[in-house]
This record gives structure tokens, C-alpha cells and sequence, in this order.
């Protein structure tokens, strides 16, 4: 990347709008072992937007709850801590991105891919047992923001990269980089990192692809996630091509692609999530 790039690219980031204040309160209390629900209520209730939003997608079909919720606190306890941080987090970075450019990109397909990915990714960590399966949940959910972002501030050569990725039959990551001299996953790790999220979360966004690939449990599960999602064409991110995994991913994650998505079952309530989460 050169320097003019990457101070284009740094701008473009520090352009986007910063989460709410109840939002950054949330990161930086559940970076201390001691928060407790108490205290992951007590932010969100505050926010009045955060907390409607919130009680919508819970109360939505796809978690099949007992009764309505109608409270952040009965949230928590019905769905617990992590989940309703990961949630919030969530809603507020959805509301962010912008889905309108003039690159022609399908901004809306793309979110609905990302959601579907993090959704995915999510089951994948509860099979696998050795990463927290809502943190695979938000990186899922951002490693294809990047997109989003380069299709609103360089819609020209992004719209360049997208046909030479379909012209080559190629991925957009390779595209990307021939065309812009960045992919969109280091762009959306710029974004994380302004956003201050952990530094595993940012890595697993950073490498999902290409050489730097890592074989890491989070890494394992977005890039997993990301091919399974466009196998099953939920949602569109610009790029058709599915990956078959690494050998040692596949190893993780117990076979090759077709296995694990076997092992998954009925993967269509996970899309059926991801359109709740779209509409809020």
C-alpha cells in the first residue's frame, strides 16, 4: 500500500461515523473481567435506539423465546451476557455502514451475505468449543464492511475491480489489490481497529484470505463461514467464488467443505436471522 493510499484509505475510515457513546461504553466495559450484566444493562438502557432495536431482534421468530421480552434485563437472562453485547454491537455497526453507492454495488445483498457469514461462523464456534462463538459472530459480521466502505468513497476503481474479478473469474481480494493496491479486508480491519475492537476479532478479518490465511480457531470459522454463505447464495458479496478449505482448516473444522456443511444441518434459520437483523 503506497502512502498516498493508505492516507485515502485512513481518511475514508476516519470519515465513517463513530458508534454511540452507549456503544463505545459497552467496549470498553467488557474489556474489564470484573463488568458485570448489571453494568451491560445499565448502558444499554440508557439508549433508548440501541435498547428498541435490541428487544426487536430478540424478540424475533428466529430465537423462539417462551414469552415477549420487554426489557435489556430479561434479555440478558434469557439470552445472556455476550450475546446481548455482541447484538448491540452489531446493530450499531449495521446502522453505520452505508448501503447506497455510486459504484452500483448491491449494498443490502452484501450486508445479508455478511450477516449470514457471522451467523454461520457463530455455529461453527459452538461446534468447535475453543473460541467464543459471538466473537466469531462480529468478525463474520464485519470481514466484508471493507467493501461497503471502498464502494462508497473509490466507487470507480472498486467498479473496475468487480469486473476484472468477473471477467478473470478470480477473487475480488486479488482483483482489489491489482486494481486499488488494498483488499477489502484490510480495509474493514482499519475500520475494527477504529472501532476499537479486540485484536484477535481484527486478525481474523485482516488474514480470511489469500497467503496470509492463518490457521487460527476465529480465522477457521469466518473464512469457513464466507464460502459456505456464498455456496448456499445467501446474500451477495460481490464475489461467486467459492474456496474449498485449506487442508489444515479442514482438519479444524472436522472435513472438507461439503462435510462441514453436512455436519451444519439446515442452515436456512441462519438466514432467516440474518433478514431480521437486515430490516432493523
Amino acid at each position: 500500500m503506497t502512502p498516498k493510499l493508505s492516507e485515502k484509505l485512513a481518511a475514508a475510515v476516519d470519515g465513517m461515523p463513530a458508534f454511540p457513546q452507549s456503544v463505545q461504553k459497552i467496549l470498553e466495559l467488557t474489556r474489564h473481567v470484573e463488568c458485570s450484566s448489571k453494568d451491560l444493562v445499565q448502558v444499554i438502557e440508557k439508549d433508548p435506539v440501541v435498547t428498541v432495536k435490541v428487544l426487536r431482534v430478540v424478540n424475533a421468530a428466529y430465537y423462539s423465546l417462551p414469552k415477549q421480552i420487554t426489557s435489556i434485563n430479561h434479555a440478558v437472562v434469557y439470552l445472556g451476557f455476550n450475546t446481548i453485547k455482541n447484538l448491540s454491537l452489531s446493530i450499531a455497526a449495521i446502522g453505520i455502514m452505508p448501503t447506497s453507492n455510486e459504484a452500483g454495488f448491491d449494498g443490502r445483498q452484501c450486508l445479508l451475505h455478511s450477516l449470514s457469514t457471522a451467523g454461520i461462523a457463530k455455529q461453527l464456534a459452538l461446534r468447535l468449543g475453543s473460541v467464543d462463538p459471538m466473537d466469531c459472530f462480529v468478525a463474520g459480521l464485519l470481514h466484508d464492511f471493507g467493501k461497503m466502505l471502498l464502494a462508497q468513497f473509490m466507487p470507480g476503481p472498486f467498479r473496475d475491480a468487480l469486473a476484472l474479478s468477473q471477467e478473470n473469474a478470480t477473487s475480488l481480494h486479488a482483483a482489489l489489490r491489482e486494481v486499488i493496491g488494498v483488499d477489502h479486508a484490510e480495509v474493514a480491519a482499519m475500520l475494527a481497529e477504529r472501532w476499537r475492537f479486540p485484536a484477535d476479532l481484527i486478525e481474523a478479518i485482516r488474514f480470511q484470505s489469500g497467503p496470509e490465511l492463518a490457521d487460527k480457531p476465529m480465522i477457521a470459522c469466518v473464512f469457513a463461514a464466507n464460502q459456505i454463505s456464498k455456496k448456499l447464495k445467501f446474500g451477495f458479496g460481490g464475489n461467486p467464488w467459492v474456496e474449498e478449505l485449506p487442508p489444515a482448516i479442514a482438519q479444524r473444522l472436522g472435513g472438507r467443505l461439503d462435510q462441514v456443511i453436512a455436519a451444519l444441518g439446515d442452515l436456512a434459520p441462519v438466514f432467516e436471522e440474518a433478514k431480521v437483523f437486515s430490516r432493523i
